[in-house]
């Protein structure tokens, strides 16, 4: 396809012409109450992608009936949901679409206008260089931007950074409810699609999954930006729903990498050291009750049975924090494709 073998022509890439000579990069777009940008969207997409998959979520404005009539664009495939699935499962769809294509790298970007498709090269390149299985943007990389962003968004994303951390493995990326990602084929291939969260969670669950699998998992920089839009997430209806399951993904994520595919010392470490810590606090608490019965001030002797398993247990479950952070995955998993070895 021409669209193809332009890739190696765009600026950002042509340092690895011949790695990435004919590479099929696909675009996947969710699309549900956005028929405002899209048009804009797709039609700010360069030429080294080769194929566009909108995808229409049961969309209540007909966004996929809509870009038929309106986009010229050969590369644009619109797929229909008959029922609502969510992001995620719109996202999947795409995938699935794009792998029969035989595409080689996947590029999820909304339609709503917050992602600048120029920044596609960027999350590309790491994959195609064989430095990463899947790409996300961040949008915290440059302060003087982040100032632009709401309070209340800025706290928020902090927070669920620190339980994706938890829950996914991943301490060295950040923003993790950010959207534009790109994955390779390979890594794609071998996502379970039907267990991956289908709603708001859907970008973490990624993560999580990526992890059991040892993907490699770069962020890219990119800036924020907030327009007319409106978010179809409402927070208070999420936040208990994210708890849990980053509770749920953090207890199934130690069970494989730290029990069933692998033991270490640090399989040793975090169930110690909560059982000391249960140990020592249920001890204190239960001798401070008795005490504040009986009106008399709880012996020194009793508080340090109580403090010394429970500072050692807070030890032993950082010590496994610390192991847990140095166990990032550095190896990317996908195949090198012939036009990633030809570069070697």
């Amino acid at each position: 396809m021409a669209v193809q073998r332009r890739l190696s022509e765009f600026p950002l890439l042509t340092g690895r012409s011949a790695m990435t000579e004919n590479p099929a990069i696909a675009v996947v777009i969710p699309s549900y109450r956005v028929t405002r940008h899209i048009l804009e969207v797709l039609a700010a997409i360069g030429p080294e992608v080769a194929r566009i998959y909108v995808v229409d979520d049961k969309c209540p404005d007909g966004s996929g009936q809509f870009v038929r009539e309106r986009c010229r664009d050969p590369r644009v495939v619109v797929v229909e949901h008959p029922e609502n699935q969510g992001v995620g499962g719109a996202v999947m769809s795409g995938y699935r679409a794009a792998l029969a294509d035989g595409a080689v790298v996947i590029v999820k970007v909304d339609g709503d206008g917050q992602m600048n498709p120029a920044l596609i090269p960027n999350f590309v390149g790491p994959i195609l260089a064989g430095e990463a299985d899947y790409t996300k943007g961040n949008r915290f990389f440059d302060l003087e931007a982040v100032r632009n962003m709401p309070s209340l968004r800025l706290f928020g994303n902090a927070v669920l950074s620190l339980l994706t951390k938890l829950s996914s493995g991943y301490w060295n990326v950040f923003d993790p409810t950010n959207g534009y990602t790109a994955i390779h084929r390979d890594v794609a291939r071998h996502l379970p699609f039907h267990k991956i969260s289908q709603r708001y969670f859907f970008e973490t669950d990624m993560l999580f999954r990526l992890n059991t699998m040892h993907a490699v998992v770069v962020d890219v920089p990119m800036d924020a930006v907030y327009g007319e839009e409106v978010s179809n997430l409402k927070i208070s209806k999420i936040v208990t729903e994210f708890i849990v399951k980053h509770a749920v993904n953090f207890c199934k994520r130690v069970f494989y990498n730290y029990y069933l595919r692998d033991m270490s010392l640090a399989s040793l470490e975090l169930p110690l050291g909560m059982a000391l810590v249960l140990i020592g606090g249920g001890y204190g608490i239960m001798h401070w009750v008795m005490s504040a019965r009986i009106g008399l001030a709880t012996p020194a002797g009793t508080v340090m049975l109580a403090a010394l398993p429970i500072l050692m247990g807070t030890q032993l479950i950082l010590a496994f924090l610390a192991y847990d952070i140095a166990s990032l995955p550095r190896r990317p998993i996908h195949k090198k494709t012939w036009y990633a070895s030809r570069n070697v």
